[in-house]
């Protein structure tokens, strides 16, 4: 029997599997038949014949079926790399939906959305930028120690410039202070306030108060602020020598005011035993308040300094200054007078009431001007007198000179000479030495015009 190669295709595909006996007859391969070419089947050609039917029993796919080319069944390679079942069970889908086999991590996008919900920040795979649900907050230590002091004293230092106690407030408001660690503010305030004069000391008995009332700072702070003071007054002491007594006023000022409570100084002068400087500043405090109304009287505990006193107040104390002066002949120590005032703002009424006095001593005229010239020149040089509070000074000579005459006939004549040796000195310009004022000689006309003074 004669089949060839077609005819073996189209048998297999209308029967399923055939064994290799009934496709070709016998094993012989050399049996008749047309072949290819209408001649008998070669041994070559029976094997490609039975290769390809075994081929077609593993694989029988009807949507790829073999093909002849060139005389030669062959199965397409896209049959052979299917991951479909091949034992005929099963709908064809792709093993475990694609995630099996060697060489897979999964189903795909398994491990993009595994990663966009990933809420551990140790992970990998943690990105910041998707986790839109978690909020952020800026945390800010604690303040406390060094690290609080170097941010308060600047604050206080401040204060003494503006005088301000809401600004200051506001700042610490802004600060995140541990509780524990806050009465370290009053006690920054107060031992810079030592080191000052009394008048910012007035302002920093005004701020306690104020931070008081403010809520800013409660009385058991204050406590332990005083507290932690007077086992700091050994080195305070060492800086400022009056420590002890400004600390006594401190205490008592802050009693006065309702900050701290009376039985504040009874309590810690128990407490205290061997501390000679600490006894020293509860005594005081408790003198002060013991005193016949010493409650009222506490609230000018540190004086009235600076510009808030009269006017007259401090003309005299000028006065009084240079009549020192004039007597001692003490440079440094009208000086410190001076300084102790802390009026910069009213320096030129010393230059007032200095060239007025070499006005009046016009006895000794040459002695007063030299002696009021070496003073001016001195604070002058120094800076404590500037240039603009000298020039008011003079000026307001200048413009008093016509009433000042009237009492001191050679008013122009020691005046132009006072303000020679001051030129010669360098504490005026030559143009102010060239505004001082000269008495013009005027003659009458006649005696007939009833004193009439010629124009």
């Amino acid at each position: 029997m004669e089949v060839d190669a077609p005819q073996v295709v189209d048998f297999v595909e209308q029967n399923g599997d055939v064994s290799s006996d009934e496709a070709d007859g016998n094993n012989n391969p050399s049996a008749e038949g047309d072949g290819v070419n209408g001649g008998p089947i070669s041994a070559l050609e029976g094997r490609i014949t039975r290769k390809a039917k075994r081929r077609l029993r593993k694989s029988p796919s009807k949507e790829n079926p073999p093909v002849l080319i060139n005389g030669l069944v062959t199965v397409p390679q896209k049959e052979k790399n299917l991951r479909k079942s091949r034992s005929g069970r099963g709908r064809g889908l792709p093993k475990k939906g694609g995630a099996g086999g060697k060489g897979t991590w999964g189903t795909p996008g398994l491990y993009e959305e595994n990663d966009a919900n990933c809420q551990d920040v140790n992970d990998p795979n943690y990105d910041s930028d998707i986790q839109a649900e978690i909020a952020m907050k800026t945390i800010t230590p604690k303040l406390k120690g060094e690290e609080l002091q170097e941010m308060v004293e600047p604050i206080i230092q401040e204060y003494f410039e503006h005088g301000d106690s809401d600004e200051v407030a506001a700042c610490l408001s802004q600060l995140n202070i541990d509780d524990t660690d806050r009465h370290e503010v009053a006690t920054v305030a107060v031992s810079l306030a030592m080191e000052k004069k009394d008048p910012e000391k007035e302002m920093t008995s005004v701020l306690l108060s104020d931070l008081y009332g403010l809520k800013v700072m409660t009385e058991i702070e204050l406590e332990a602020a005083f507290q932690m003071l007077l086992n700091d007054l050994p080195d305070l002491s060492l800086d400022t020598p009056e420590a002890p007594s400004a600390l006594g006023k401190f205490i008592a000022r802050a009693i006065a005011d309702d900050c701290l409570a009376p039985r504040f100084v009874q309590k810690w002068k128990e407490d205290v035993h061997e501390d000679h400087m600490s006894h020293q500043a509860l005594d005081g405090a408790n003198l002060l308040l013991n005193m016949k109304h010493g409650m009222l009287k506490l609230d000018n505990v540190w004086g009235v300094g600076g510009g808030r006193r009269p006017v007259k107040v401090l003309i005299k104390k000028i006065l009084l200054l240079l009549k020192e002066y004039l007597s001692s002949g003490d440079i440094q120590e009208a000086i410190h007078c001076l300084q102790d005032l802390d009026v910069p703002h009213f320096h030129h009424e010393l230059v007032y009431e200095a060239i007025y006095m070499v006005l009046e001593q016009y006895e000794t005229v040459e002695r007063v001007a030299s002696i009021m010239a070496q003073l001016l020149k001195s604070l002058f040089d120094s800076n404590i007198i500037t240039i603009d509070q000298m020039k008011t000074g003079f000026r307001r000579i200048f413009t008093a000179l016509p009433d000042i005459v009237i009492d001191v006939p050679h008013a122009f004549a020691i005046l132009e000479r006072f303000a020679d040796i001051c030129r010669q000195q360098g504490v005026i310009s030559a143009q102010l030495k060239a505004e001082v004022p000269t008495r013009v000689r005027k003659r009458f006309v006649s005696e007939g015009d009833g004193g009439r003074l010629k124009d």
